[in-house]
């Protein structure tokens, strides 16, 4: 944890916030595909940089791939064998469906060879296929099951309508859509608006699928609870989200309610949401469920120790010393932009910083391995993107989570949405890791990148 000096200047900037934008449940709903600058493959040479060192840790970093070409936000499976399956956003509008859908379609690619060449995953004509932000993983009988991200109402009161997807064959072939249910008690779809201030009925599947040792899934998704109807300060049509946990005794068709794991109506701008959660499986801690939760300012952390049914109160984390709220550091670089009109000033709440879209995995040897997007600041990093923090991150714990000692920072200063991902490969301690490089508008291209990490400690 960080503790900060000036506690005043805090409390002012999370009290003052009424101007910072943040990227809420349905990310860009609503949002203009813009004419896309398609450019050839373009490798900008990140190298990784520590920010925060512990000497019984080693990474060797490969060279980096392109995995994606035309791709933002990435999603990522890699399977047992080492089938590496990474899904992004592209620039084209999806198909008009009767659902709701992501305002921009997705592209799907395998790599059946340690992320060295990459082949699209055909889509079915006139299918969006799935969204697997909504989670993805494969079963100890190999099956892989693919949940597509919102929740709808259900066709009784306090129930979630959702879409599964399997795969047998590696990702060879998908079948599905089949109908999944959820028991969401109090369940209110209908309280918020997105963050241009436009109806979102549905609620958000998100990240990790964790099967249990008895078979038993888990998942988790943001949305609402009767009673959730705190406004954001930024959008007070939208409402600031809950994190609540979920799981399935039939392999992912029916998913029961187990918890809240975090609730705040003084959290953030968002509250809490794009969670993800992992499961502690060696060490003193075996059995603890630990979940990261972005907030609009700072990430949140809380923990269960008893499979999910009671969870500690959510804190902040900071990732060595990377303050969101640290804004003297960076307000000169932003003394002359406007933001809707207003110049920024140095105690403006436009400057403060957001961490986003955690992501979360144990290796095999127990190697705690969290990957995540600092924004510097939440909104003004895309007029100038150039603040050393601006960037994506991975850190490591080898206490199961207590501490953080080693922190690497694979992208600085640049072009970037902040959201990434991070699997173990078929190799023990080698990970695979992907991020982003452009903007929505795509004026220098949108890229999703790859490389391999090896861990020695």
């Amino acid at each position: 944890m960080n503790n900060h000096n000036n506690t005043s200047r805090r409390k002012f900037l999370q009290n003052s916030s009424l101007l910072l934008a943040g990227i809420p449940l349905m990310r860009m709903k609503g949002f203009a595909a813009p004419p896309f600058n398609y450019q050839g493959p373009v490798l900008p040479n990140n190298v990784p940089q520590t920010v925060l060192a512990d000497r019984r840790i080693k990474l060797d970093f490969s060279k980096e791939v392109m995995v994606l070409n035309d791709g933002l936000q990435p999603s990522m499976l890699c399977t047992r064998k080492g089938t590496l399956i990474v899904q992004s956003q592209n620039h084209n509008k999806p198909l008009p469906q009767a659902r709701i859908f992501y305002p921009f379609a997705m592209s799907t690619v395998v790599s059946r060879d340690g992320g060295e060449t990459w082949n699209d995953f055909p889509l079915k004509e006139g299918d969006n296929g799935v969204d697997i932000e909504g989670g993805i993983t494969q079963l100890k009988d190999g099956t892989i099951i693919a949940l597509e991200t919102y929740v709808t109402p259900g066709d009784k009161p306090d129930t979630g309508a959702g879409l599964m997807y399997t795969s047998t064959d590696e990702y060879k072939t998908l079948q599905g859509p089949f109908d999944i249910t959820f028991d969401i008690p109090n369940a209110e779809f209908y309280g918020s608006a997105d963050d241009g201030g436009r109806p979102h009925i549905a609620m958000r599947l998100h990240r990790r699928i964790l099967e249990l040792p008895n078979g038993d899934l888990l998942t988790t998704i943001y949305g609402f609870q009767k009673g959730d109807d705190e406004p954001c300060p930024y959008q007070p049509k939208m409402k600031k989200s809950r994190v609540m946990l979920f799981k399935s005794k039939n392999k992912g068709k029916h998913w029961n309610f187990v918890s809240t794991v975090a609730v705040d109506k003084k959290v953030g701008t968002e509250g809490f949401g794009e969670p993800v959660i992992a499961r502690v499986s060696k060490g003193p801690k075996a059995g603890r469920l630990i979940c990261q939760m972005r907030t609009g300012y700072e990430l949140y952390s809380n923990h269960s120790d008893d499979g999910g049914k009671t969870w500690t109160k959510a804190k902040p984390l900071v990732y060595a010393n990377l303050d969101v709220y640290k804004t003297s550091d960076w307000a000169a670089m932003f003394k002359d932009v406007k933001r809707k009109g207003v110049l920024v000033t140095p105690d403006s709440p436009e400057l403060i910083g957001a961490v986003v879209d955690p992501d979360l995995i144990e290796t095999r040897s127990g190697i705690l391995v969290a990957a995540f997007g600092v924004r510097i600041s939440a909104k003004l990093c895309w007029t100038i993107p150039t603040h050393p923090w601006n960037g994506n991150y991975l850190a490591f714990s080898l206490d199961h989570g207590d501490t953080w000692s080693h922190v690497t920072r694979l992208t600085t200063g640049i072009d970037t949405t902040h959201y990434m991902c991070v699997e173990e490969t078929s190799k023990n301690n080698e990970l695979f890791v992907v991020y982003d490089f452009g903007h929505w508008n795509g004026k220098e291209g949108r890229y999703t990148y790859g490389r391999k990490v090896k861990i020695s400690v």
